[in-house]
């Protein structure tokens, strides 16, 4: 499979997401470890023992560090666990198996999803993209900690990325997990995405909203949602969509536009 290809995964109408019965909650005394094998098994995700092992020592690292400063809202291990790591996960169906596929993560926070996919996906050339360096200080740890190799963090804001001849329009697939409407999101993500790449973006329950909404920066900017994978984290009541837009052909050099005029004028 090249980049080019569609994704071949089976998908859920957001009405039978919506539908589906959620995964009963674990027993009180399960481990963060066995919340992350029982829900990858039951999102069908295939995960090593290195991948576990590593997961479980990202998060020990991140709750660590999450007492010094403010990489999550979520304080709870097993909660991170679902809310962090089984959400990421559930894009690997979704990556085309090309080796040394490049992605870059926007807004990665602390790392999600794109530092918990590299832990599964080895073969992936990563790009780190956050306007915190305290944030991407400790990513890099973590890397350095794992003994991960190309994985590369890039301290800017996407609008000045999305304009640098370096990143603009190299990357196979650009992933997003931030709250801001997919319209804005694709505007700041789809310069990052060579022609014919894949945009990830990853909704919560208003999805349909905002893909109604993004319609026009879509055209604009030259994506075009290919599917709409909808699905429910193991353990969690609320449905969940990753849009997939394909990048059909390049963006115009105009975007991204400066951040006052995305707050002024949504596409």
């Amino acid at each position: 499979m090249t980049p080019q290809d569609p994704p071949r995964v089976p998908l859920l109408s957001p009405r039978d997401a919506a539908a589906m019965t959620p995964i009963p909650q674990p027993p009180d005394a399960a481990s963060p470890e066995e919340i992350l094998r029982q829900g990858a098994a039951a999102l069908n995700i295939p995960l090593t023992e290195d991948a576990v092992k590593a997961s479980l020592r990202y998060l020990d690292r991140l709750m660590d560090a999450n007492t010094r400063m403010n990489l999550t809202a979520v304080r709870d291990p097993c909660e991170a666990v679902v809310k962090h790591f089984l959400d990421a996960f559930t894009l690997l169906p979704l990556l085309p198996d090309t080796p040394g596929l490049s992605l870059a993560d926007v807004g990665t926070g602390a790392g999600f999803p794109g530092l918990a996919l590299k832990l599964v996906r080895l073969d992936l050339r990563l790009l780190l993209l956050d306007s915190v360096a305290k944030r991407l200080a400790f990513l890099e740890d973590v890397r350095d900690d794992l003994g991960l190799t190309d994985v590369t963090t890039l301290h800017a804001r996407a609008e000045d990325a999305g304009h640098d001849p370096l990143r603009r329009e190299r990357h196979d697939v650009v992933t997003a997990r931030a709250v801001a409407e997919l319209r804005t999101l694709a505007e700041l993500c789809l310069p990052l995405v060579k022609p014919g790449g894949l945009f990830l973006a990853m909704k919560g329950p208003r999805g349909a909203e905002e893909r109604e909404a993004a319609g026009n920066a879509l055209r604009r900017l030259g994506g075009e949602v290919e599917a709409v994978h909808a699905l429910r984290l193991p353990y969690l009541e609320e449905a969940r969509e990753i849009v997939v837009i394909r990048k059909v052909r390049p963006t115009p050099s105009r975007y991204p536009r400066r951040p006052a005029d995305l707050r002024r004028d949504p596409l």
